[in-house]
């Protein structure tokens, strides 16, 4: 038999279950995979609540991310081998693949050997947040040397994430956090720069640290009222890539500013890029290029067991990680 993660109806951590499901059998290009790790995401307690773009099916499988080794593999799977260690990059619905449990289907075009010096604790916490990132920073904004990029939740794994990615482009980070207690941390993970937002004044800030230029990028998760303070921010012909809405109050937009400064706000999916095999593939290679030379490499907040998947969703929705959540499975 095989454990998997499965809810019967929307709500908190509390409905998440691990149940006895048999081992499937991978058909025409689909992978089977024996995991040994799982990310955690912001996605995934959404998609729990019933709050995320698709709606869960019952009795609903859930996860995007998982590393672990190839079991088996269906028909016409090419350049994947029974016994290889691979990862899974978010690139389907949950509704179609659920990824959290102990053996799992996954899509061929979704999964991807990772570079060998990752543990599988690490490779499980790559796809979702370096992708992102990418997605964010250097496909649509077009980051380039010199740039100062503001990067909103940057204790988040995809903020931090971002501020590698920034750094991988030349760019500078600045990186956004509520208030100074993770100060420290962000600059030991790379920031060049920390503003608190709600202990001092944001556009004041970024003003004195681009030379009264403002940010020609600013990556976002979080939208609400703060989003006024980061269009005053930005700077002439600036990039605002909107990613997530975790404040869910009514954003106000000074739309005078947005026309006279030429702004471009775009909202990102990560899916744009994963569901389109061009920018997948463009994707997958720049990380992979990142975490071959040490350029990228994923920050783990805190590790819990599979039996303790509730509470590693508790420990997410609670905030006060630095970094990735992961969930161990056993044979690890």
């Amino acid at each position: 038999m095989n454990r998997v993660v499965r809810f019967h109806q929307t709500g908190g951590p509390e409905v998440l279950h691990l149940e006895e499901a048999p081992v499937p059998e991978p058909g025409p290009g689909e992978v089977l995979i024996r995991t040994r790790a799982l990310g955690l995401n912001r996605a995934e307690s959404m998609f729990r609540l019933g709050q995320y773009g698709t709606d869960p099916v019952f009795p609903s499988g859930i996860g995007y991310e998982a590393a672990g080794v190839v079991e088996a593999l269906g028909d016409g799977v090419r350049g994947l081998s029974v016994g290889e260690a691979v990862s899974v990059v978010p690139s389907f619905t949950m509704t179609d693949y659920g990824v959290h449990g102990e053996a799992v289907l996954a899509p061929a075009h979704a999964v991807v050997a990772h570079p060998e010096r990752l543990s599988f604790e690490e490779a499980a916490s790559v796809w979702m947040q370096f992708i992102t990132a990418y997605g964010g920073l250097v496909d649509l904004a077009g980051v380039r040397p010199g740039d100062s990029v503001l990067i909103s939740a940057a204790s988040s794994s995809v903020g931090l994430a971002a501020i590698q990615v920034a750094h991988k482009a030349g760019a500078r980070a600045i990186a956004l956090t509520r208030t100074g207690a993770k100060r420290r941390q962000l600059l030991d993970a790379g920031a060049d720069e920390v503003i608190a937002t709600a202990e001092e004044d944001v556009p004041a800030r970024v003003r004195e640290l681009t030379d009264g230029q403002g940010a020609r990028i600013i990556f976002d998760p979080v939208g609400g009222t703060a989003l006024a303070d980061l269009v005053t921010a930005a700077a002439h012909e600036a990039h605002l890539v909107l990613y997530g809405v975790l404040d869910r109050t009514p954003t106000p937009l000074n739309v005078g500013e947005v026309l006279f400064k030429h702004l471009t706000i775009r909202g990102f999916e990560l899916f744009e890029i994963t569901t389109d095999d061009r920018r997948r593939a463009e994707a997958v290679a720049f990380v992979a290029d990142g975490l071959a030379k040490g350029e990228l490499t994923p920050t783990i907040d805190k590790t819990f067991p599979l039996e303790d998947i509730a509470e590693a969703h508790r420990y997410l929705e609670a905030g006060g990680q630095v970094g990735k959540i992961v969930v161990t499975v056993p044979g690890a």
